[in-house]
């Protein structure tokens, strides 16, 4: 069993087991209009949503896709899936649903237009960063519907995801998180069911809150190191091999030091998830000073062009504005 704050170890001995029933019962199944039935349906094929949809289909998984902008026939063969030409079509094809969608409206458009569809025994996971309201509010709907619903945000961007080690963390009830450990084992090394449904918002908020103090706190540690005197890869090096290294900062010091390209997370993409983060430690009654602080090194860096740039990008950018 798969239990509430318990780590991937054991989800992962559960995943291989049903990861091959899985293969071989969905191998002979059906097809309707071009589609297997039974297949894992990714919703929304952004960055993240096609990292999930690749990692998936790499590792034998029959996964099909649609997104609201198009998903062209060359796409979908790229990323080794298959194409779904609208949203009822996934959703007819698809045992379980998987959403990557960017905000709050987007996954509130596509749940209720999901909500309208035969839904009977399906499962439906909300991987999005947004309000936990956006699950909690439609949970009544979906189980009505003969369906189950899970929040299972990630900690971690793309390319976490496409070595199957980002963080996933699980929200609803155990049932329904059981039945999804197969899948998000694929995913993650760090899965981790933590509670009721809400609890994976709320815990991807207390993890990745973490992270973006830390990066606060770093860039303001590298203006002091800039007026102070020290170069920028000296304070960051012994940064990264002390105390206060962690394993994030060492992985993007090829990027802040200018030795490699590549964004593993934009500047937008932390400035969007802060303020869900702020939104909800709003409605919670905490004032979550630290989320506010980074949320203006965020804002400073998107006026300053670098919205599209990696998240560690703001380091020295930090630096050479001291």
């Amino acid at each position: 069993m798969f239990r509430q704050g318990e780590l991937c170890d054991r989800a992962i001995d559960l995943g291989r087991w049903r990861v091959r029933k899985h293969r071989h019962r969905v191998a002979g199944s059906a097809r309707k209009g071009g589609l297997r039935m039974n297949q894992i349906g990714i919703v929304g094929l952004g960055r993240m949503g096609s990292a999930i949809a690749a990692r998936l289909a790499a590792q034998g998984h029959p996964v099909a896709g649609w997104t609201r902008s198009g998903l062209t026939p060359e796409r979908a063969e790229a990323l080794g899936i298959a194409r779904a030409e609208t949203l009822p079509d996934l959703v007819a094809a698809s045992e379980t649903l998987i959403l990557s969608l960017y905000d709050d409206a987007a996954v509130a458009a596509v749940l209720d237009t999901v909500l309208g569809l035969p839904l009977d025994g399906k499962l439906i996971v909300e991987t999005s960063t947004v309000s936990p309201q956006q699950v909690q509010s439609r949970a009544a709907d979906v189980a009505a519907k003969g369906a189950s619903i899970l929040d299972a945000p990630i900690s971690g961007g793309p390319e976490l995801v496409a070595e199957g080690e980002c963080g996933i963390f699980v929200g609803g009830d155990t049932a329904a998180a059981e039945r999804f450990a197969p899948i998000g084992a694929v995913l993650s090394d760090k899965l981790a069911h933590v509670g009721p449904l809400g609890t994976g918002v709320a815990m991807k908020i207390v993890n990745n809150g973490v992270l973006q103090g830390y990066f606060a706190t770093l860039a303001e540690m590298m203006r002091i190191a800039k007026r102070a005197g020290l170069p920028f890869e000296t304070a960051l090096r012994i940064i990264a091999k002390g105390p206060a290294g962690t394993p994030m900062l060492t992985a993007r010091l090829p990027r802040m030091l200018g030795h490699e390209d590549g964004v593993g997370f934009p500047i937008s993409g932390v400035a969007k998830d802060n303020a869900v983060f702020r939104q909800v430690a709003t409605e919670l009654g905490v004032e979550a000073a630290t989320l506010a602080l980074a949320d203006a090194l965020w804002q400073t860096g998107i006026a300053d062009g670098l919205a599209d740039a990696d998240v560690a990008m703001q380091l020295p950018h930090a630096y050479d504005n001291a």
